[in-house]
């Protein structure tokens, strides 16, 4: 028997997301559902029943608030149980969930509120709801907002707002138990903002089959087990992790984990073990650079070592891909792999079945390293818009330069200049208030244009660039950008890259310094790291440059970076650089450096070399 799909809820069993957790309750209530942590007693254990009778008050006290069918509400929380909790409540009354990024600047949180006309939100504490209020001045949306953590702030803006209350109060003391609704699978169940870097987020509508349909599709390629236990840290305002850290774990009947912070990453995969992580490039790059940081300090024969443990990894992968044939070192694997490749596993726990990396290309060097110390890393594609996965790289067929083949029910097809069109029941009824915007990316025979420019070979999605985002020399030559960013940004001393050079002659690339590896860099070259204008030092620009090509050796010469401007500055969701999902807004970093772009442009000092 199959075990992976033994206890597994079939979609037209759940019907919608609310009829998904009633139906694991029924199945597994006494198994853990999720685990947390709270400062005074340490980490918790929730099962599928207590959660249940958790979700029955947080019901009766949304059903006290006169919404009706349709209504929308919003979470701007951190991971944890109460998110589930409210989602839960809200989608069995027939309510739309509208999850807001807690990093997310107030004025677009303002907008999205008034945009979806939520009638009541969910906040995580008094500070956060201050800084919003201020942004959404006299709008009349939220009605009703409800401060999750208790205490002084959050009592006196309760006492002098009527519109505040306070979870601990608001919430019932008795409720009757949850039962099944005759909820219409096809009916609006969220609209999930999508962190656009050009102009206002766009809601995304999408239903309980679009949903359900996703997650039980990704179920059909990779096996996960009622013992598994996921790891949660992306914000489960992020499709990836709703869908795929939140849902298909429910499906599946596995737990899940909810990590403190990013920053305490390391010390709960150690204590949490778990058996599947979720995340983004960024999450891989960081270990994969501080692990280049520590092998930098080694002697050479331990740097030699780890290559070469590196490269059996590797070979080992590829044959057991079928892709390789026997090699002699693959005699050496054991060793190695015990004696290098183990010590890093086991600091991400030493259990990972399966490492998911997604919502950004991952650099095919970092995914080397990962799977060649033993790490069953796969990379998978998707978009909001499509609720979100598109494909992924099964265990058993990973090739780490794809994002995978189509899962299950998923067409695919390339249209003009190669973008990458889909269709399938998991795409989107549509943008919020948008019918233009919607019709622009939807045909009228319900195929969805990504934006992306991709090639599909033996089953496998490669994605080559955004459609938008190619650049186009003045000879006619086209770059993506993005290829050249990820080879530039795994220097340690880049921390942020943009590349540049729309109809110039060449490509220029502005770089955000590492901080704290600038002072260093900056006394090799006998400056002072305190002065601004050390920043535009000639010598160290032809330095910069010189390890910028190096990083771009195996790229087409007419990608070669010619001019850099370099900053201290870091882009952030805050200055309006950088999305919530973490992506580069290019349009408003080119406004922002326009002086430095054409700077380096422009002049006879400015000719390329």
């Amino acid at each position: 028997m199959n075990l992976g799909s033994k206890d597994l809820i079939p979609v037209d069993h759940a019907k919608t997301l609310d009829g998904l957790f009633l139906r694991r309750i029924e199945r597994s209530p006494e198994r853990p559902a999720y685990r947390y942590f709270e400062r005074d007693q340490g980490w918790r254990v929730l099962t599928w029943r207590e959660m249940g009778d958790r979700v029955a008050l947080w019901r009766q006290a949304l059903a006290g608030e006169s919404l009706e069918i349709g209504d929308r509400v919003a979470m701007l929380l951190r991971n944890g149980p109460e998110w589930v909790l409210f989602d839960q409540a809200a989608l069995s009354l027939g309510l739309v969930t509208v999850p807001l990024y807690t990093d997310d600047r107030p004025d677009n949180a303002a907008y999205i509120l008034e945009d979806a006309a939520v009638k009541v939100l969910l906040i995580q504490d008094a500070g956060r709801w201050k800084r919003l209020a201020e942004a959404i001045g006299d709008s009349p949306w939220p009605q009703r907002v409800i401060i999750l953590e208790s205490g002084p702030a959050a009592n006196e803006l309760a006492a002098h707002d009527t519109r505040v209350r306070v979870a601990a109060s608001w919430l019932s003391d008795r409720a009757p138990p949850l039962s099944r609704r005759d909820g219409d699978p096809h009916a609006l169940a969220t609209i999930v903002y999508t962190s656009g870097t050009t102009g206002r987020p766009k809601g995304v509508m999408l239903s309980h089959q679009n949903i359900l349909t996703n997650a039980h599709a990704v179920l059909r390629l990779v096996d996960v087990y009622s013992e598994d236990l996921f790891l949660s840290f992306l914000p489960l305002s992020h499709m990836l992790e709703r869908t795929a850290g939140y849902y298909l774990p429910m499906m599946a009947g596995a737990t899940v984990a909810y990590a403190r912070s990013v920053a305490q990453l390391a010390e709960d995969l150690q204590r949490i073990r778990p058996t599947v992580i979720i995340a983004v490039p960024r999450i891989f790059e960081r270990i994969y650079r501080r692990i280049d940081d520590q092998l930098q300090a080694r002697p050479a024969p331990v740097r030699w070592l780890f290559r070469l443990a590196v490269a059996s990894g590797w070979r080992a992968f590829l044959r057991e891909q079928g892709r390789a044939g026997w090699h002699l070192c693959l005699l050496l694997w054991p060793f190695l792999k015990r004696q290098v490749g183990a010590p890093v596993l086991q600091k991400l726990g030493g259990r990972l079945r399966a490492a998911v990396s997604g919502g950004a290309p991952l650099p095919i060097g970092v995914a080397r390293t990962f799977i060649g110390l033993g790490l069953p890393l796969i990379q998978g594609y998707g978009l909001t818009e499509t609720s979100p996965v598109i494909s992924f790289n099964p265990l058993d067929d990973n090739l780490p330069e794809s994002v995978g083949v189509p899962i299950p029910g998923v067409e695919v097809r390339l249209g003009d200049h190669d973008e990458l069109l889909v269709k399938g029941e998991n795409l989107m009824q549509g943008y919020w208030n948008d019918p233009e915007a919607t019709a622009r990316v939807m045909t009228h025979d319900g195929w969805l244009h990504t934006g992306d420019r991709a090639r599909i070979q033996d089953g496998h999605l490669f994605i080559t660039g955004r459609i938008k985002d190619i650049l186009v020399l003045s000879n006619g030559e086209k770059v993506s950008p993005a290829d050249l960013e990820i080879a530039i940004g795994l220097d340690p001393l880049f921390d942020q890259v943009m590349v540049v050079g729309e109809g110039q002659s060449y490509l220029s690339a502005i770089l955000v310094l590492n901080a704290d590896l600038w002072p260093g860099i900056a006394q090799e070259h006998g400056l002072d790291p305190n002065l601004a204008e050390s920043l535009h030092d000639a010598q160290l620009h032809k330095n910069l440059i010189k390890r910028i090509r190096l990083a771009l050796s195996d790229f087409p010469g007419y990608t070669k970076i010619r001019r850099v401007t370099l900053t201290l500055e870091p882009w952030s969701i805050e200055n309006g650089l950088l999305t919530p999902t973490m992506k580069i807004k290019r349009n408003r970093i080119i406004e922002h450096h326009a002086a430095a772009i054409a700077s380096m442009y422009g002049g006879d000092a400015q000719r390329p070399a």
